[in-house]
């Protein structure tokens, strides 16, 4: 099956004290995802969300979330942001010792497993379990903060996965925006995280779709 666009704004760009009506509005404008940065403090230096207010927002859509978990425990909090309502368990290789047990563990309860790494990180380092895995997602700022500039030497990782999973999800985070999604959809990423390149853009509904028709055009 081919690989199609999946546009997933990052909430961390949204005004928190609205997140419920701010989650409608990606919807509304074109979102296929939400994307959700968890972040502990710890494995990065920055603290958002955890698992409550995934449950909470879960009430007020039906909207596929997207966790990516920057957390320095990944195995800790499955149980818990599954039974939240998270779609997809995003965690970073860097931050586990058994990556395949862990996916069995987040697909055993019920979620899609996605596998994150910084831009320091071979891409060979998932590799081995790429084929049980739902997504990877390649971080092209360092985690932790959103707002940064998009790293183009992160984007060979994509092609080389590109080119030996055709069928993968695969996901990119940071700096991405409307003047540099051709460098992402060319390299081979059709999940396109964006923070300030949607919420920032003066018509989020154009800044998805101008990124939806980046990635299909290549993928066609």
């Amino acid at each position: 099956m081919p690989v199609v666009a999946k546009i997933a704004p990052s909430m961390l760009s949204s005004d928190f004290a609205r997140l419920a009506d701010e989650a409608q509005r990606m919807v509304d404008c074109g979102a296929d995802y939400l994307h959700m940065d968890v972040m502990d403090g710890h494995f990065v230096p920055n603290l958002t969300l955890g698992a409550p207010i995934i449950k909470c927002l879960r009430k007020h859509t039906a909207a596929f979330l997207d966790c990516h978990m920057m957390v320095s425990n990944p195995e800790q909090w499955v149980d818990d942001f599954a039974a939240a309502g998270a779609s997809m368990y995003t965690f970073h290789i860097e931050a586990t010792k058994d990556a395949s047990a862990l996916i069995d563990k987040i697909h055993k309860a019920g979620m899609k497993a996605g596998i994150s790494i910084k831009p320091k990180t071979a891409v060979e380092s998932v590799l081995d379990v790429a084929s049980k895995l739902d997504m990877v997602l390649i971080m092209t700022v360092e985690p932790g903060f959103g707002g940064q500039k998009m790293m183009p030497d992160c984007l060979e990782k994509v092609r080389v996965l590109r080119e030996r999973f055709p069928d993968l999800d695969i996901e990119v985070d940071g700096g991405i925006d409307v003047s540099n999604i051709d460098q992402a959809a060319k390299a081979g990423a059709n999940v396109i995280v964006a923070g300030t390149g949607i919420f920032g853009h003066k018509s989020p509904s154009e800044a998805i779709l101008t990124m939806r028709n980046a990635v299909n055009s290549i993928r066609a």
